[in-house]
C-alpha cells in the first residue's frame, strides 16, 4: 500500500492536512498519538521507563509526567538515547501494526511531527511537508494555543528549519492563505498524485509521460535524485550496490526532459531478477515491462542488456536503469555524463540537438533513437577525453 510521510513545523498547519487527506479516504497514523499509546498507564513500555527513570516521572493519576521526564534527559544525551531504545522500537512496532491493518488499496498517512530530525523520509513512498512563514506560525501558535512569543519562538527554533525539511519533500504544501486554499491544494494532491500513485504501486505500474518536452535546467534536480536513491538504497539493503544519477539531470544547466535517470549497479544481472526485483516494486519503482538494452557504441557490438524499472508516482518520472559492473554500457553512462559535465562546448551542441528534436519528435521513443548518431560521435570524443585525462568510472 502507498505508505505517505506528512510532517511540517508547528503551527505550519499540518494538522489541518492531516484532518483533510482523513476525510478524503486516507488512513491517518497520527505518531503523537501513538507515541503517548505505548506509554499509556499498564503498558510495558511505561513499565521500562519507570525501571529507567525512577517513579518520579510519573504524575499523581499514574500516567507519565512527561515534563517531569523531558526535564531529565532534555540536557543528558545518554539519558535521551535509553528513553528513545524504550519507546522507539514499539511506536515502530504499532505503526505497522496499524498499517498492516489497512485495506490492501490504502493511502497510509504516518502524521510524524519529527519526520526529518529522525531520518525517517527514505521509509515513505512520498514525504509531503507543509510550511508557512514563521510570522504567520507564530500568530497561529497565539491564536490557537495561546502561547507566547518566546514560548512558540523556542518551540520553532527546537525542530528542524525550513530548508531541511524542503530537503526531504517530495510535496511541498505552503500554508500562508486561507484554510479553504490549502484544501483546494490537498485535494488536488489526492486527485491527481495520490490515487493515482496507489493504483501503479498496487498494479506494479509505471508512470511515464510519452510526450517530449524539455524543461529548462533545475536546480533541485541532484536533491531530488538524492531523495530517490534513499529509497533505492534502502529497498537493496543489507546490500551495498553504487548509486549514480545519470542523464541530462545529472548534467548541471543542461535542459531536458524532467526525467530522473538513475543507474544502479549489480555485480551480474541476474542479480536484477527475483527477489531485488520485487524489492524495488515494492519502493515505488516496478519493472518496465519489455526487453531492454542500450545501443552499443559503435554500432554492430551486441546489444548491451540491462533491466529497466520506473517510478510508479506520476508525479515524479524516474528511469532505473540496472547495469552489471565494469559493462560497456554502465562504463558508457558514467563517462558520458562526466565529458558533458566537463566540455562546455560539448554540453552546448547536445542542448541544440534536443531543442531541435524534442520540436520534431512525436515521441518518447523517436527522440531517443534519433539521438543515436550524435551519441556515436560522442562515445569517440568521450574516450579520447578519458585516455587524455586519466578518468575512471
Amino acid at each position: 500500500m502507498l505508505m505517505v510521510g506528512l510532517t511540517g513545523g508547528i503551527g505550519s498547519g499540518k494538522s489541518a492536512v492531516a484532518a483533510r487527506l482523513a476525510s478524503l479516504g486516507a488512513v491517518l497514523i497520527d505518531a503523537d498519538q501513538v507515541a503517548r499509546e505505548v506509554v499509556a498507564p499498564g503498558t510495558p513500555g511505561l513499565a521500562e521507563i519507570i525501571e529507567a527513570f525512577s517513579p518520579g516521572v510519573l504524575a499523581a493519576d499514574g500516567s507519565l509526567d512527561r515534563p517531569a521526564l523531558g526535564a531529565l534527559v532534555f540536557a543528558d544525551e545518554a539519558a535521551r538515547r535509553r528513553l528513545e531504545a524504550i519507546t522507539h522500537p514499539r511506536v515502530r512496532a504499532r505503526t505497522a501494526e496499524l498499517a498492516a491493518a489497512a485495506a490492501p488499496d490504502a493511502v497510509v498517512v504516518n502524521d510524524v511531527p519529527l519526520l526529518v530530525e529522525v531520518g525517517l523520509a527514505p521509509t515513505y513512498h512520498l514525504v509531503v511537508v507543509v510550511q508557512a512563514a514563521v510570522p504567520t506560525r507564530l500568530e497561529r501558535l497565539a491564536r490557537d494555543r495561546g502561547m507566547d512569543r518566546a514560548e512558540a519562538e523556542r518551540r520553532i527554533a527546537a525542530q528542524a528549519d525550513d530548508a531541511r525539511r524542503r530537503a526531504v519533500a517530495d510535496v511541498l504544501l505552503t500554508n500562508d492563505g486561507s484554510l479553504a486554499e490549502l484544501h483546494a491544494a490537498v485535494d488536488a494532491l489526492w486527485r491527481d498524485r495520490l490515487l493515482p500513485y496507489e493504483r501503479n504501486l498496487r498494479e506494479r505500474r509505471v508512470a511515464q509521460p510519452e510526450q517530449v518536452q524539455l524543461a529548462e535546467p533545475d536546480p533541485t534536480w541532484p536533491q531530488q535524485y538524492d531523495r530517490l536513491a534513499a529509497r533505492i538504497r534502502r529497498a537493496i539493503a543489507p546490500a551495498e550496490w553504487r548509486i549514480d544519477h545519470i542523464g541530462s539531470t545529472a548534467v548541471p544547466k543542461l535542459a531536458a526532459k524532467d526525467v530522473i535517470d538513475i543507474q544502479l549497479t549489480v555485480p551480474t544481472l541476474a542479480e536484477a531478477d527475483g527477489p531485488l526485483a520485487q524489492r524495488l516494486a515494492d519502493a515505488g519503482f516496478p519493472r518496465t515491462p519489455g526487453q531492454w538494452w542500450d545501443s552499443p557504441r559503435a554500432a554492430g557490438r551486441g546489444r548491451w542488456e540491462k533491466r529497466l524499472h520506473a517510478s510508479a508516482d506520476p508525479g515524479r518520472p524516474v528511469n532505473l536503469h540496472i547495469r552489471a559492473a565494469d559493462s560497456p554500457g554502465w562504463r558508457y553512462a558514467l563517462l558520458t555524463r562526466d565529458h558533458l559535465r566537463a566540455d562546455p562546448d560539448q554540453r552546448s551542441g547536445y542542448l541544440l540537438l534536443k531543442r531541435e528534436l524534442a520540436a520534431t519528435a512525436p515521441d518518447s521513443a523517436t527522440y531517443t533513437t534519433a539521438k543515436d548518431p550524435w551519441f556515436d560521435e560522442e562515445h569517440l570524443r568521450a574516450e579520447q577525453w578519458a585516455a587524455q585525462t586519466g578518468w575512471r568510472p
